[in-house]
């Protein structure tokens, strides 16, 4: 079979390599992989920032849709021809995470998912929700269940409340689709008024161009009678944490999720002292969070975003079209 692996880092560094065919043991399925997604993880680990240390040569990507080819002797949960997505951490069933769990995840502590054939244990896969393309089904593993944690698996949300959510990548769009399904209000920020727009057609409720308004904090106050927002999906990291932690009102949430701005650890302690700030780490989820998310997905007709679509032979174009910063929701790939 035909794969890519991380020889030397660097986007123009990934070869494409010829790989032995995997087989399943007993309670392992052999998938066809059809489609992947990128997210911003992916690059980091292609260009040696995720993990400078991570053992090479390596195969990138978490996050895909398959069939079923052929399933081990002792696998109950599915059987050939059944289209299934990848868990990003494949020993992360239910739970709470664990360091062993998070030795699981894929294209990264192992192989991903940059390969024609995988075989994957039968507990580290999902079924795929039948009304998604493969494409669409394949956004859904990292930066869908990453956004889905963070608003709903920890601090319950009330219809009506303020989620002020960071950017339009990947997990920013999902967390706009989710929050308008669940009934939440709104602010969505961004550098880009074109950006900012299409976020609008998707139920954004306030606009924020950081850019134009570099004190969004105080404007996110102003919208909420000076009160501040309910929850803020923090994607920026150590550049906007600060105005997060001023922008949430007291007893809030902030879900941190990225580090797009940088990850100096110098963040006072202190507005989340006195405000009683709830500040959660959201790292991907669990299979049962996943479970929970599709089902939810199906009921409401939620359609991800797909800003492009490569052959994933084009990884290399692919990666730097990330690197550009131009997209709005998910980069794709095809394996057709």
């Amino acid at each position: 079979m035909k794969a890519f692996e991380v020889q030397a880092f660097g986007i123009d560094n990934l070869k494409l390599v010829d790989r032995e065919m995997p087989r399943p043991g007993p309670t392992d399925v052999l998938v066809r992989l059809t489609a992947a997604s990128l997210n911003y993880r992916d690059y980091m680990v292609v260009q040696g920032g995720y993990n400078p240390k991570l053992k090479l040569p390596m195969m990138p990507l978490s996050d895909s849709v398959g069939v079923v080819e052929e399933v081990g002797a002792g696998v109950t949960r599915f059987n050939k021809g059944d289209r299934v997505a990848t868990c990003f951490m494949q020993s992360w069933i239910d739970g709470p995470v664990t360091r062993e769990k998070a030795q699981s995840a894929l294209g990264g502590a192992i192989d991903g998912v940059l390969r024609e054939f995988a075989v994957f244990s039968e507990q580290g896969l999902v079924s795929a929700p039948p009304e998604l393309t493969d494409e669409e089904a394949a956004t859904l593993p990292c930066a869908a269940l990453t956004a889905w944690h963070a608003l709903f698996e920890h601090t319950p949300t009330v219809p009506g409340q303020t989620v002020l959510i960071q950017g339009t990548g990947g997990v920013s769009v999902f967390a706009l689709q989710f929050a308008k399904a669940a009934g939440l209000r709104i602010i969505l920020t961004s550098s880009s008024d074109e950006k900012l727009a299409r976020g609008k057609e998707l139920g954004a409720d306030e606009l924020i161009n950081y850019k134009r308004t570099l004190q969004w904090d105080e404007e996110a106050r102003k919208l909420t009678n000076g009160e501040g927002v309910d929850h803020v999906v923090e994607i920026g990291g150590s550049g906007t944490m600060p105005r997060s932690l001023r922008a949430v009102r007291m007893g809030g949430t902030v879900s941190v999720i990225g580090v797009l701005s940088g990850a100096d650890p110098s963040v006072s302690p202190v507005p989340i002292l006195m405000n009683s700030i709830r500040v959660q780490g959201i790292y991907v989820g669990s299979r049962a969070m996943f479970e929970r998310m599709n089902r939810a997905v199906e009921f409401h007709s939620i359609k991800p975003v797909i800003d492009k679509l490569f052959l994933w032979t084009e990884i290399r174009e692919a990666l730097h079209y990330m690197q550009s910063q131009q997209h709005f929701g998910k980069i794709c790939l095809s394996f057709r």
